[in-house]
């Protein structure tokens, strides 16, 4: 008996493989076409500033068609790209790192902290939003800090675990050793350890980039003591009032890049909305209010 063609079984197989295209191709063609995006408005920075561009934007992000959050914060594995990119960087070009993080380890903000440093050309870090801890501290090996003016840092107080090590010392002062147990006075040692190392650190970083003694010794003694709470932001003016060399004159391509890591988890539509257009005046609507 000769075939007969069925056109609706034709449009079944159709849609089976437009839907494993949806599914399972999508989303790598997707980050394809995201991370162009990215590379364009990276590449167009680097053209209008003479400089190589690097980002450290931890955001969450989601993984494959399930939707899957990460939560990204400062990795050793970060620290290793950053080196890489720092080294293929020639010694007269400037560097503009564009940061976004909450923080991470110590470690690995600590090595791109010393490579930046050692960079010999100028170093800009550049914040759109927020950079806190660790990002902090890589800031702070900056020649120059660019914030937008609602921008933050944030301490760089060492963290013990899950607990401020600031905190754990004020447990000597409120009991006797007698009674504290053998695991917290182990915690105080070391976060009597933490917050010196970081001090001493901060102090040596802020005067290898050449700041007056005295003043780093200051600063190093306001962000890594334990005098505010870890998350406590540290506006602009405040950072001025410090001494440090921080200016508010963000590119507007870094605005435009920070627009391609915003990214909604599933199909929940974004909890700030607005219309994307600049208004250069009030709308009609509006002055006849």
């Amino acid at each position: 008996m000769d075939n007969v063609y069925n056109p609706f079984a034709y449009i079944f197989n159709i849609f089976w493989i437009l839907l494993f295209f949806f599914l399972f191709l999508g989303p790598f063609w997707r980050r394809y076409a995201l991370n162009r995006a990215r590379e364009e408005v990276i590449e167009k920075l680097e053209q209008k500033r003479k400089s190589r561009v690097i980002t450290m934007i931890h955001r969450q992000e989601q993984l494959g068609f399930f939707g899957i959050p990460i939560f990204r914060y400062i990795t050793i594995e970060d620290s290793e790209r950053i080196l890489r990119a720092i080294r293929m960087t020639p010694k007269d070009m400037p560097i503009d790192l564009i940061i976004h993080t909450p923080g991470g380890l110590a470690l690995a903000a600590t090595q791109i902290a010393n490579a930046l440093l050692r960079h010999e050309a100028p170093v800009r870090v550049i914040v759109p939003h927020f950079a806190m801890s660790g990002g902090t501290l890589i800031a702070l090996s900056a020649d120059e800090i660019i914030m937008d003016p609602n921008a933050v840092l944030g301490p760089v107080d060492p963290q013990i675990g899950q607990m401020p090590a600031a905190s754990i010392l004020t447990v000597l002062e409120k009991k006797e050793y007698k009674d504290i147990d053998d695991q917290t006075l182990i915690y105080a040692d070391v976060a009597q350890k933490a917050i010196r190392q970081m001090k001493e650190y901060l102090k040596n970083l802020l005067v290898t980039n050449g700041m007056e003694e005295k003043k780093a010794e200051h600063i190093a003694e306001e962000l890594s003591v334990g005098k505010f709470t870890h998350d406590y932001p540290l506006t602009v003016d405040y950072l001025k009032e410090l001494g440090l060399n921080v200016k508010t004159e963000v590119p507007e391509e870094v605005y435009e890049l920070m627009e391609l890591f915003d990214q909604p988890m599933g199909s929940q539509p974004p909890s700030v909305q607005y219309i994307p257009v600049p208004y250069r005046s009030m709308p009609d609507h509006k002055k006849q209010a």
